[in-house]
């Protein structure tokens, strides 16, 4: 059933996230379920749900965004851009309060913040984010917006051949913190090999590699168990067991997997390719 919908005439949105519920409040109250979205023009748009209505529209970018997220409080917008510039906006105010350009001339595939044990890294701040860009570039910074802090953690340059003759498109650069193994991120995207790095943000360095059949076309880590989802481009879509284990592969895809996203709960995952969304029911999880 299709519930609320909300149109913007003569732009494409490129990206969107929800804004994550209040500690400790399940479920989420109403009046706080908001939607962030990115636009084509270099617009963000915040939709309140309850309201049916959009609440604030900021410009923080020239060029298309291509990620968005919230803060883990969400008190901030973080957005990236074709161009590799990314924006921290403030939803209360409306006002851009950084602008990072360490990206700069590739696009921003990945826009991802976390909870974590910061001063362990050596860093001040509330949280760890990571940016990922389409030249196999992955920064990780910790913040605090409170005090206007954001300090850059590690910066990670992953290899890769020449690319392929005959392929219009490389594959997505992805990254992501990894939910059941603190301090690590796991990364996939074009390179020497297909598979999955595990890399240690304490160590600084790779500590496992998963093989993949293909390289990677979206990325889902589950928050509930020890798995990764990993969409691929022959319509296939693979649940990996962490850190071994025996992966089960499913078909069902029209085309590429673009999109993979484990709920909140980890019991079920949201799958998309062209024209169809799968949601998935995980028994085991």
């Amino acid at each position: 059933e299709l519930v609320v919908q909300f149109q913007v005439l003569n732009q494409s949105c490129q990206c969107l996230a929800w804004k994550p519920r209040p500690i400790g409040l399940w479920p989420c109250p109403v009046e706080s379920q908001h939607v962030v979205a990115g636009y084509s023009d270099g617009t963000v748009r915040v939709f309140s749900v309850s309201r049916t209505e959009m609440e604030l529209k900021m410009h923080p970018h020239t060029a298309a965004l291509t990620a968005i997220t919230y803060s883990t409080d969400g008190e901030m917008i973080l957005s990236g851009g074709k161009d590799g510039i990314v924006a921290v906006s403030s939803p209360r105010t409306g006002m851009t309060i950084h602008v990072l350009a360490d990206h700069k001339g590739s696009p921003i595939t990945v826009l991802q913040c976390t909870r974590k044990q910061y001063h362990d890294f050596g860093v001040e701040g509330g949280e760890l984010w990571l940016a990922t860009s389409s030249d196999r570039r992955v920064s990780v910074w910790g913040s605090d917006w409170l005090q206007d802090k954001c300090e850059l953690l590690d910066w990670l340059s992953f290899p890769a051949p020449a690319g392929p003759e005959g392929l219009d498109s490389l594959p997505p650069s992805l990254a992501a913190f990894c939910p059941w193994e603190y301090g690590v991120l796991v990364y996939v995207g074009f390179g020497m090999q297909k598979e999955a790095l595990f890399y240690s943000l304490r160590k600084k360095q790779v500590l496992r590699k998963i093989s993949l059949p293909a390289f990677a076309t979206s990325l889902s880590l589950s928050p509930a168990a020890p798995f990764m989802a990993i969409g691929f481009g022959d319509r296939l879509l693979r649940l990996q067991p962490c850190p071994a284990g025996d992966p089960q592969d499913y078909a069902g895809h029209d085309d590429t997997v673009h999109l993979c996203r484990f709920a909140p709960s980890g019991r079920r995952l949201l799958t998309a390719s062209h024209s169809a969304v799968l949601v998935w029911e995980l028994t085991g999880a």
